[in-house]
Parts: structure tokens; sequence; C-alpha cells
């Protein structure tokens, strides 16, 4: 099982995951998530059953009608009786509520919005096979959702961050002596991420062989499983060049033979790993800017568009599904363009 392709054995031990959290759950669940199974995710499914999981909680932890009940006992056509004010209600008691272990979770807008939108679609499968009679969730309104700022790096941070995992002029002494043994790495895998604007969980994917250096190309999986040729420039290349230089001196751990990234275990480099790296090298260069490899797309995305002004090729490298999602990202600078072409036609010779 070990030598399977990256992204089946992230969905393998998805699937394995969430036969765990549906052990958790009312037996009527798995109904759900076989029904869903062809249009979702197995991240999209680990992530609802998780949002499920929390809205039985409090059903047994703050309704009348099912106070101190085993969730598990819980029957479907008791969720006939709960009203839209039920829903209002649980949506009050995600914003603070305490875990298990009496921790205290706080869940701003988005995430409210998303374990509601995660109810809406449970509640909608059932309604739809008429096996619910009512729907309160659809008659509830979503929070209002405020636009979060857009954070990227600008051009002269980036030539810094790359100047900085090159050096690690300003690293502690202790993470100067690791850096010693990971810059060209880290190097590497961060030139990769700023040059052609990958998801964290697509560079941690990237096999040897998906290394195309005479097209100069590289092949991943996006989300839902689709292959794609994503291109690098010669920066990118060069930096790819060292670092495998270097790699295949590396002995890797049994099953991590094929990974190109690998962690100071030996073993493919993990997406926590990235995101840890990212932030350690990020906020010696911009501490006021929360960095994370998201942020580097982001950057990616920016200096393309800025570049050739096309959204839409924008949105076909990043992959994006809808350009309109690629707007949202880059409404911005979209707007600073129309601004900028309001001198460019002439109505008379002056």
């Amino acid at each position: 099982m070990s030598n399977l392709p990256y992204h089946e054995q992230l969905d393998r031990d998805n699937v394995l995951r969430l036969r765990q959290q549906l052990k958790e759950l009312p037996p009527f669940c798995s109904q759900f998530f076989r029904g869903i199974e062809p249009r979702t995710s197995s991240r999209t499914r680990i992530a609802y059953a998780y949002d499920l999981h929390i809205f039985f909680d409090f059903l047994v932890r703050e309704h009348p009608a099912f106070f101190q009940m085993d969730i598990r006992s819980i029957k479907l056509e008791q969720l006939d009786d709960l009203r839209p004010t039920d829903i209002e209600e649980y949506m009050e008691y995600l914003k603070y509520r305490f875990s298990d272990k009496n921790q205290e979770i706080i869940n701003r807008e988005r995430g409210i919005m998303r374990k509601i939108c995660s109810l809406k679609s449970f509640y909608n499968y059932f309604f739809r096979l008429e096996a619910l009679k009512t729907n309160p969730p659809a008659l509830v309104q979503l929070p209002k959702l405020h636009e979060k700022e857009i954070i990227r790096l600008d051009i002269d941070e980036v030539a810094l961050l790359l100047d900085e995992v090159e050096d690690g002029e300003h690293l502690t002494d202790k993470q100067k002596a690791y850096h010693a043994k990971t810059k060209v790495r880290d190097l590497a895998l961060l030139t990769l991420l700023l040059g052609t604007g990958i998801r964290v969980s697509e560079c941690v994917g990237l096999n040897i062989q998906d290394i195309d250096f005479k097209n100069g190309g590289i092949r991943i999986h996006r989300k839902g499983g689709k292959e794609v040729t994503v291109y690098f420039g010669t920066e990118v290349e060069f930096a790819l060049t060292d670092y495998l230089d270097q790699r295949n001196e590396i002995i890797p751990e049994s099953g991590h033979e094929d990974a190109l990234f690998l962690s100071l275990q030996n073993k493919r480099i993990s997406v926590r790993s990235v995101e840890n790296l990212v932030k350690k090298y990020a906020r010696i260069v911009t501490p006021l800017k929360k960095i994370t490899p998201h942020k580097l797309r982001s950057t990616y995305g920016t200096n393309l568009y800025r570049e050739t002004g096309d959204i839409y090729l924008v949105a076909d490298v990043l992959g994006h599904s809808d350009v309109n999602t690629t707007k949202k990202h880059y409404a911005a600078m979209e707007d600073e363009r129309r601004r900028s072409a309001r001198n460019a036609v002439r109505l008379r010779e002056q």
C-alpha cells in the first residue's frame, strides 16, 4: 500500500479516517456519505463528518429533546422536530464552545459558515430523498462574510525571502544548525512555490519522475484528481537542479524513494513542515504579514496577472475551475488596470 502514488495514498488514508469518524455518528450518516461520495473529495467528506459531529454534540449538550443522549442512538426522524430557531441557536453556540477537555474553541464567521453549509448539505440530501419532511437549515440566513484582505508578498519581499533562505543570516543559532542541512532543499521548494503558484499539497506530492526538464514542466494532481502539467522558468529550473544533485545522494526511508522533497528524517516532507518553514523565513522578512504557502500562491497569481493582464490565463494556471474565484482575489488589480485605461483612448488630437 505504501507504493501507491501520493495522492492515492492520501485518499486511502482519508477514507480510513472517515470510517473511524462514522463510528461516532448516528448510523444513518453512513447513507449520507455514500450518497455524496461520487461528487466530493475524501477531504471534503472528512470535514463534513467533523462538522456533523459538532452539530450532534450540540444537540445532546444543549437541546432538551436530545439532552444527554448517546449520539449514536439519535434517530433520523427526530431531526424533523428541529426548527429554524434551533439552527440559529446552534450558530450562536458555534461562536464560543468548549471541547470535551474543557478547552475554549472560537469560531469566526467563516468557520460558522462552513459548519452550517455542511449541515445544509446533510439536510438537503435526506429532504430530497423524502426521508425528512422538514429542512430548517434552508430557512436560516447564513452569517454575513466580511471580505478578507488579500495578503501577498511585494516584489522586493520575494527577493528578500529567497535571499534569507539562501543565506540564513537572521536565523537563530539553533535554526542555523538545521539551515546548513536544508537550505538547498528549502530554496528549491520556495522557488518552486513562488515560480509556479502550485498548492502546498501539490508540492509535497511531487515525485522525482514528475519533473520534465526538457519541456520545463512538472506533473501535478489538482483537486479532484485531475492530472495537469505546470510549466516553470529558468530560476525554478536552476533551484531544482541544485537540489536534485543533493537529493540523489540521500537514501530515503522505505516507501519514500520516489518523493521529490524529503524531510530530515528522509521521508516525504509533510504539508505542516512546509507551512512551518515558510513561516520561519517569512516572519524574518515581513513580520507584520502572516505569510503561508497559500499567500505565496497569491503572490505568484498577482505577479502573473501584473505581467500578462490575462485573468483567464491566471485562472487556468492556478487551477481555478471558476474564473470568478480568480477575479475575486485580484479585483483590486482589475480596478487599477481600469483606472490606467482612462487616458488610453484619445477623442481629439491635442
